[in-house]
């Protein structure tokens, strides 16, 4: 019985797990409730055990269900591995290349990037997006072969994520701003009377992040509005330091300090993503280990990082109205 438990069982029993119901795995692999449901099903009539106690309104694991999981994990993930590695033996060059990238990246880097792949790929098409932080979805679907992300992102389980640089971003208003007057932490009370400029659509946020979400804000979709805005006085923002050294060293703006974020900013880690179970081929390869390059001409600061977040639920229907909104925006 154990020589029929098939890859597609093991990659359900690991879905089932991590969204925590058979209707939520369902939707993460397109199939229907009662297929998931049955193929669970299967694979505890093939194991000789339960995997999942059903008693409760969601299914939750059993005990030999968590004993169980690692192994499944580790055998998925071998998989993943031996797939990765037969194409890149097989030397079959994608045809064409779809990047999403988030705007916080160096634009210095990225165009190097671009640069240097049309000259060593010129046969590869090369697509991307420059996205304000919506680059995870388009990855988990399929659009965009390979994403790059900041930290403060919403991390799927389906996804690999490769570290490839750090950006600092310190919190600045104008030299004319009232916040710009005070010397040392601002309490809460304070700043919150002040509107916060953000790029980032509080959707594609972890809810660990609570930084960016303050009760006044505003939302502009680009970094070059959210810098002008902030120039001329309408609020405070975080922002990447690349892009505002010169305002800083002109007085133009003022770095303060809030009483709930570190002292010189934040840290945020950005990284390459894409989909574990189709990894990029050797162009897309390529562009990741060029883009990890950057990292050791990048300044180093003693900032906390913001670590990877995990969102193992995903409201299926806020996704989609979030598309929407999207789609209404463009």
């Amino acid at each position: 019985m154990l020589d029929g438990v098939s890859l597609d069982q093991l990659r359900t029993f690991i879905a089932a797990a991590d969204e925590g119901s058979f209707s939520a795995a369902g939707r993460r692999l397109r199939r229907a409730q009662s297929v998931v449901s049955q193929t669970l099903a299967n694979l505890e009539g093939q194991l000789g055990l339960k995997l999942f106690d059903r008693s409760a309104r969601f299914p939750i694991l059993t005990d030999q269900g968590r004993a169980l999981l690692a192994d499944a994990r580790a055998v998925a993930g071998n998989v993943d591995l031996f797939k990765a590695r037969a194409k890149s033996l097989a030397g079959g060059l994608e045809p064409e290349l779809s990047a999403a990238v988030d705007v916080m990246f160096p634009p210095a880097s990225f165009t190097a990037a671009v640069v240097a792949f049309q000259q060593e790929f010129p046969s590869t098409l090369l697509n991307f997006d420059v996205e304000s932080s919506a680059v995870v979805e388009p990855v988990l679907d399929g659009r965009c072969g390979v994403g790059v992300v900041g930290s403060w992102a919403i991390a799927p389980p389906q996804l690999t994520y490769e570290r490839l640089l750090t950006v600092r971003v310190p919190i600045v208003v104008s030299a004319q701003h009232p916040l710009a007057k005070h010397r040392g932490p601002i309490p809460a009370a304070v700043y919150a009377k002040y509107v916060l400029l953000t790029h980032v659509d509080p959707a594609d946020i972890s809810r660990d992040q609570g930084f960016i979400l303050k009760p006044r804000l505003w939302r502009l979709s680009h970094l070059e509005t959210k810098l002008a805005f902030l120039r001329a006085g309408l609020g405070y923002a975080g922002i990447p330091l690349h892009m505002i050294e010169a305002d800083l060293a002109s007085g133009a703006l003022v770095q303060i300090r809030l009483e709930d974020s570190p002292a010189e900013g934040y840290m945020i880690v950005m990284s390459a993503i894409y989909r574990t179970d189709n990894p990029p081929g050797p162009a897309g390869r390529w562009f990741i280990d060029f883009l990890k390059q950057k990292e050791a001409t990048q300044p180093k600061g003693k900032v906390p990082a913001l670590p990877h977040s995990t969102a193992k639920r995903q409201n299926p229907s806020s996704r989609r109205s979030l598309t929407k909104r999207r789609a209404r925006s463009h």
